[in-house]
């Protein structure tokens, strides 16, 4: 039975729903599809990422793009890097010298370090690199589907994250429209 069909999805598809909703899921996994290329759009305007593998559409998911003072940028990239567990060099917290966080949402080089203190960058887990100052995907929170939330990045859900980092080789073509 070819991939798609209703009897299929039934299935093989993995819906995950977000912890404050009672009907609508916050990504839905069709499975890793027939081999072939695969290929990412993020919709921007619907803060929805299509993930496409031989040119059919194998999941979508709720992203958390950048917010506003945030853009993410539009056009088409390349995964250029891959790190399973990357920290933000950009992005974090501050702990002082007993390790107790004095400032859980610091930019690094804005936020003073205390003497003994230390800047911890947020964890991205499944990075997945699109530009060459610092915007790619990886694991992160999405507070309020539809609605933008990071810095920049774009966020998906941790098991969408770790899917697509399992099936998409450097070079995978991202696309990101408006």
């Amino acid at each position: 039975m070819p991939l798609g069909s209703t009897k299929e999805v039934v299935r093989r598809a993995i819906y995950v729903l977000p912890a404050d909703s009672s009907s609508s899921p916050l990504y839905v996994w069709h499975g890793t599809g027939t081999p072939g290329p695969v290929r990412v759009t993020i919709d921007l305007s619907q803060q929805k990422a299509y993930i496409f593998r031989n040119n059919q559409n194998i999941a979508w998911s709720y992203v958390a793009t950048g917010r506003s003072g945030f853009r993410t940028p539009t056009g088409t990239f390349r995964i250029s890097e891959k790190v399973v567990d990357k920290r933000s060099n950009k992005y974090g917290s501050i702990v002082n010298a007993n390790g107790v966080v004095i400032n859980g949402s610091a930019t690094a080089g804005i936020h003073r370090v205390p003497s003994g203190g230390r800047f911890v960058g947020a964890k991205m887990p499944y990075w997945m690199r699109l530009t060459g100052n610092g915007v790619g995907m990886h694991a992160g929170p999405i507070p309020h589907p539809g609605s933008p939330a990071s810095h920049g990045c774009i966020r998906m859900p941790y098991p969408m994250a770790q899917k697509l980092y399992a099936i998409a080789p450097y070079g995978t073509p991202v696309t990101i429209v408006p």
